[in-house]
This record gives structure tokens, sequence and C-alpha cells, in this order.
């Protein structure tokens, strides 16, 4: 558990240096164009961690007895498509941006890709006194610099039954402070086994269930200035909600049990770039851009999961694959009381 926790901090700690690194640089071109490119950049990021934070909210689909308690400890990989990893930049979108070959459109690396080698573009900014000037900036590259080709997340989760085939949910991630990174997210969901409430449950085959669930992270990183941009308390901050409805359904076997999910995922990611910003040559020319912008995000699709579960007395370990944008693996510890 905690060399998953450590690894799923090291990962979204490169995705967000990354999402800063040179993209207060582009602000040379202007804000829209900077906001513009960071859209597109973090898009598949924001997604992925969306996804990944929404598994492992359910191990069977059968509830516990009434007043029955369960602890578990969830880990979860999220793997990365190559689609995920770089986006089309076409210049056309942008005023004051251009490739150094004039070329129209390049395949330029995500947040989650890499540039290798590096990408180039030419930023054309207004001097007062010189008139149109250009800085050459080093697009940013993404975790794939560190053959990071998956997105793991870790947490702890509970759950509570106070009524007959009911379950209240709740997990939680602390907040990490780690080399100027804090990251931590929580959630909380009711589940409900519908076959419960016929008369004859005990001696149905399989346990239907429905779930809601919802899901909170936030994170931010606060970095030092850029090579054309100077400034005071620069950090990206991010946030992710998201909404989770999913059909549970299952069998209803005392040692092992095969369970299956079919889901929509429904949310917004919100990325603010905050602080001061100076853009400046060196020697005359200086302007200075306070909290330049915030890119909102929404986020949604459907998600099928699979899963076994192996009950021995108190103890359960469950395994399960999700099909989604983002395909994941999940593997619980659980603790019945």
């Amino acid at each position: 558990m905690k060399k998953c926790v450590l690894f799923m901090l090291f990962v979204i700690t490169v995705t967000i240096t990354n999402a800063q690194e040179n993209v207060n640089d582009l602000l040379t071109a202007g804000v829209e164009d900077a906001q513009r490119f960071t859209a597109d950049y973090i898009a598949p990021a924001s997604e992925g961690v969306a996804f990944g934070i929404n598994n492992g909210w359910f191990n069977n689909a059968k509830a516990p007895k009434r007043f029955g308690f369960e602890i578990s400890i969830v880990g979860n990989a999220s793997l990365i498509k190559d689609e995920k990893k770089s986006f089309e930049m076409n210049v056309a979108d942008y005023e004051n941006i251009r490739f150094p070959d004039n070329s129209p459109t390049k395949t330029v690396a995500t947040a989650l890709g890499h540039n290798d080698p590096d990408i180039t573009v030419i930023a054309t900014y207004d001097d007062p006194i010189f008139g149109a000037q250009e800085v050459e900036i080093t697009l940013p590259t993404g975790i794939g610099s560190e053959n990071i080709n998956l997105i793991p997340t870790a947490f702890l989760q509970a759950s509570f039954s106070p009524f007959k085939g009911t379950q209240l949910k709740g997990r939680f991630f602390p907040k990490v402070d780690t080399d100027d990174v804090k990251v931590g997210f929580y959630g909380f969901g009711i589940q409900q086994e519908f076959t419960s409430w016929l008369p004859a449950d005990k001696v149905f085959p399989v346990a239907i269930s429905g779930l809601i669930a919802y899901t909170h992270l936030d994170g931010s990183y606060d970095f030092t200035d850029g090579e054309y941009v100077e400034g005071e308390n620069q950090k990206i901050d991010t946030e992710v909600n998201t909404m989770l409805f999913e059909l549970i359904v299952g069998t209803k076997l005392k040692i092992i049990n095969f369970y299956g999910g079919l889901g929509y995922i429904t949310g917004t990611s919100t990325t603010d770039l905050l602080g001061t910003y100076r853009v400046t040559d060196g020697v005359l020319f200086s302007e200075e851009i306070i909290d330049p912008f915030s890119v909102e995000q929404d986020i949604s699709g459907i998600r099928a999961t699979v899963g076994a579960n192996l009950k021995l007395g108190f103890f359960g370990i469950n395994a399960d694959y999700t099909v989604a944008e983002f395909d994941s693996a999940s593997l619980g510890l659980n603790f019945s009381f």
C-alpha cells in the first residue's frame, strides 16, 4: 500500500510539474494562446485521473447483513492508451504561435506523452519600442518521459449497512504535501441491493444492485519562474469532481462470487493558473499578468467492469478489470465485521 501511494504521488507530481513546465513561458504569446494549449495538453490527464478515482467502489452485488461494517484497502492502475499521449496542434487555432519550419500542424505530447525530440514553437509579442518580437519556446513534455504508462490510485474505503440491502460508503486519501505538490481526494456513495426487497431474496440466484457515488480530488503545485516569465506566488490548482452511476449484477455464493457492472461517469475538471507573471525580454519590455486563466473541462463516459471476490471469514480479496476510456485493473483487501 505504501509503495502504491508513493508511486501515485510521484505520477501526479510529474504530471502537474510537466503541466507547468514551459506553459507559463507560453504566456509570452498571450493569455488566450497559453490557455488554448493548456486545455489540449492537460485534458487526457484530467480524464485519466477522473476515471481512476472512480474504480473500486464495489466488490460484490450482494449487500452485507444489517449493521455490517467493511474496511477496504484499494489499489488501482489505469492504463494510458497511445491516443491519449498526443494531440494535433494546429497553428491556425493560435494568434501568436507558429512552428519554426512553418508547418501548419504537428503532433505534440499531452501531459501523458513525451516529445522526443523536443518540439519548439515561435511566440510573437509586441514590444512598445521595437515592435513585433519573437522568442523560441520548447513545448512541455509529459510523464512519458519517465516511461510511465499508467495512472495509479490508492485509498482507504469503508462501508456500513444501516438497513437491509443498503450500504453507505466513504473513501479517503489524505492530502499529502511533498516537493511543493499537494494532492488528496475523498468520496461518498450509496449502494442498494434491489433483490433484497424481493420476498424470496434468499433463494434468488443472483443479486442486483445500484450504486451512486461522488468523488472529489484537488491538487496544487507551487513552482519557480520560467525562462521568459518572472513573477511571484505562481502555482497550478487542479480540482476534479465526478459522479458515478452503476448497475451491478453478481452471484450469491458463500466463498467466491463473480460480479459485473455497467456504469456512467460524469463530472468536471478545473485547472487554474494562479499568481503574478511578468512577461519580459529582460531589458525594456515588461507586462504583468495576474491569475492568467482557468481551464474547465467536462468529463463523461461509459464503463464496464467484471471481477471476482474471494471471502474467507472476515477477510476477503477482490480483483476486477474495467473497460472504459482508460482501461484499469483494481485489487482490494476487504475486512468485514
